[in-house]
């Protein structure tokens, strides 16, 4: 099976211990992702997250440091690449403001009980986690897939 690879630019933005997260839900369960999205042909990819984080939440940041990789192989219409950044946190942004599929909103996360809530993919809980406290983490995650276990350590 022939699936196209889409290549996705996710944002780390944290302020007063906590993460920002865009909340989904379906009528029946609530979880959380983190800010970002598709990359545009001719968008560079710190482009790509600071317009998807004041697209879904209607905040400012400035693209920083490439944090980790995660992938999506199976699972969606398309094999998902998140590159996820650090991002600073500059305010309230103008512009027009349209959330993702399933957006309700979005909150700032505890980072200290991060590992414990409904953040998906669940392998970044705890390389946010370790960043936050400047431990080490991997750069690369690997691939999550819907059914793996939860990562809750």
């Amino acid at each position: 099976m022939s699936r196209q690879i889409r290549t996705s630019a996710k944002a780390v933005i944290i302020r007063g211990g906590k993460l920002l997260a865009i909340k989904l839900g379906d009528g029946r369960e609530e979880w959380y992702i983190l800010p970002g999205g598709g990359q545009d042909s001719e968008e560079t990819l710190p482009e790509a997250v600071e317009r998807e984080v004041r697209e879904e939440t209607g905040l400012a940041v400035k693209c920083r440091d490439l944090l980790f990789v995660i992938e999506g192989v199976h699972g969606e219409d398309f094999h998902r690449v998140d590159l996820v950044f650090s991002c600073d946190y500059l305010g309230e942004a103008s512009g027009d403001r349209h959330g993702d599929t399933n957006q309700i909103g979005f909150d700032w996360l505890e980072i200290s009980k991060l590992n414990t809530l409904p953040l998906y993919p669940s392998k970044q809980r705890r390389a946010i986690m370790n960043f936050y406290e400047n431990k080490p983490y991997p750069k690369y995650l690997g691939n999550e897939e819907a059914g793996d276990p939860e990562c809750l350590e």
